[in-house]
């Protein structure tokens, strides 16, 4: 009786004391978007060292499957590149970001969608050279990330694509937690050539600074739209500054509380079954865009430093 008595006191002990954020086995999927390339490099860095860094660290930390996104124009004159995306491929699943990065709010569905078919040939390419992975269901390239988040800024320009991706077997690789990271990317290149430790530390701060910010953001935009918990997809981009941040971005993640899972298990929530079925001029993240259409007021939250970044090591 004792020790049943005392059972019951550390239960209710841990209900007191343990913070829901904290443990909560929230699940969150990690993916990399504008492969081979995205931002300048610092002196002497290839793109296949920034790769073989990234890939190594994803293995070693054993984070589950991440999807990169390609655009297969960035492989154009550039071997570097080319060979980048050929590592990244033989470990980790691709995904469709288009053939150029097009912005859809910009085009007509016509041009967009020959964008996604003109990129299929390299996916194609890369799931054959895969070995093993290629037969896995975690490396289906059938996932479409939108460039700049935008869907399509008339409904009817986003049910078309929305029509033709139903029509050749996609799904949706949505959004909902963004700290725009690719921000950093060349401010640390720019940075690391002048060798200006100082301001790669203030890089470094203000990086894990917005990111923990804007991860708390999305969480509560997810709680205020439906209620409760989700599953995330996060979004980053592969860049200069990628493997020198990603294992204090991954223990960010774990301190919050996320356990990490492909994109897959993450998108079987049924939250991403919902289409906000609206234009949007701005888009955004799927919680973005549904805050938008709900017309919900945002929370207030910090601004990225956009100008810091931009004027840093100019």
């Amino acid at each position: 009786m004792k020790n049943r008595a005392r059972v019951v006191r550390h239960f209710i002990w841990l209900l007191f004391i343990c913070m829901p954020i904290l443990c909560a086995a929230q699940k969150l999927a990690i993916t990399f978007d504008d492969l081979p390339q995205n931002g300048e490099l610092p002196p002497g860095v290839t793109r296949v060292e920034i790769a073989k860094d990234t890939l190594a660290i994803l293995k070693d930390r054993h984070v589950p499957a991440v999807y990169g996104f390609i655009n297969a124009r960035k492989l154009e004159g550039s071997a570097d590149g080319a060979e980048a995306l050929k590592l990244w491929a033989s470990e980790e699943p691709v995904g469709n970001h288009t053939y150029s990065h097009l912005d859809l709010n910009q085009n007509p569905p016509e041009a967009f969608n020959r964008e996604i078919a003109e990129n299929e040939p390299v996916l194609e390419l890369l799931q054959s050279s895969a070995g093993s992975m290629a037969a896995s269901s975690e490396n289906d390239w059938h996932w479409l990330r939108y460039p700049f988040l935008r869907e399509g800024d008339t409904v009817e320009k986003r049910n078309a694509v929305r029509d033709y991706l139903r029509a050749h077997g996609y799904k949706i690789a949505q959004v909902t937690i963004d700290w725009e990271d690719y921000l950093w990317n060349s401010a640390h290149a720019r940075c690391s050539a002048k060798n200006d430790q100082k301001s790669i530390e203030w890089l470094r701060a203000s990086y894990l600074d917005t990111a923990s910010k804007y991860i708390d953001l999305d969480r509560e935009l997810a709680k205020m739209l439906f209620g409760h918990d989700i599953n995330h997809v996060l979004l980053m981009h592969l860049g200069a500054f990628s493997s020198t941040i990603l294992p204090d971005a991954l223990d960010l993640l774990k301190k919050k509380g996320f356990t990490l899972v492909t994109l897959q298990e993450a998108e079987s929530d049924p939250v991403y079954e919902i289409d906000p079925a609206a234009g949007s001029v701005n888009g955004g993240t799927l919680l973005d865009q549904l805050m938008d259409v709900r017309k919900i007021q945002y929370p207030t939250v910090a601004e990225k430093p956009y100008k810091e970044l931009q004027n840093v090591c100019q």
